[in-house]
């Protein structure tokens, strides 16, 4: 009888590459959805004044847009029937250093509100009205500009000047 020997078992160099080749391209797609989505989740605001310059030259048209101004008080309007909020946001520095120059956040927002020569922006924002719309209130609102030039807002986030004095989200430098 011949005795059986044992085959060795050789590995396919075949079946590596394809592993390490699957891996690279798993490595790689996850690498671009943590990209992308940090991306997609960073936001930034515009200065009123970007806002207008931007919307004038028809940068913004069809895009979502954050923007931040001190609400003009007197400029407050609430319809109960409709549930339309409109009011007037107006330029506040969006550089640290010349809020700083005006004596801080809650000092450049009455500044701001007291200047008839700075640029405004009409709001409009179908929903409740938020607690802290107030005179010299920050307003960071999430929207788009209408054709009409009035900022239709999705979102609205409100900051108390008294109660926020020295803070000031951080801003992207824009082109």
């Amino acid at each position: 009888m011949e005795e059986l020997q044992p085959i060795e078992a050789h590995p396919r160099k075949g079946n590596q590459l394809k592993f390490i080749i699957g891996g690279v391209v798993i490595v790689a797609a996850i690498v671009y959805l943590i990209v992308s989505s940090l991306s997609a989740n960073v936001q930034y605001f515009l200065t009123v004044e970007e806002v207008l310059n931007k919307q004038s030259a028809g940068e913004l048209a069809g895009r979502n847009v954050r923007a931040s101004g001190a609400v003009l008080g007197d400029s407050i309007q609430y319809n109960m029937d409709t549930l339309e909020l409109s009011f007037t946001i107006v330029h506040v520095p969006g550089d640290n250093l010349l809020l700083e120059e005006e004596g801080g956040l809650a000092r450049a927002l009455h500044n701001a509100v007291m200047d008839p020569s700075r640029p405004r922006l009409d709001v409009i924002y179908y929903g409740p009205v938020p607690d802290l719309l107030q005179n010299e209130a920050q307003a960071i609102i999430t929207g788009e500009v209408l054709a009409s030039g009035v900022f239709e807002a999705d979102e609205i986030l409100l900051k108390c000047p008294s109660k926020y004095e020295g803070s000031v989200p951080d801003q992207i430098e824009t082109e």
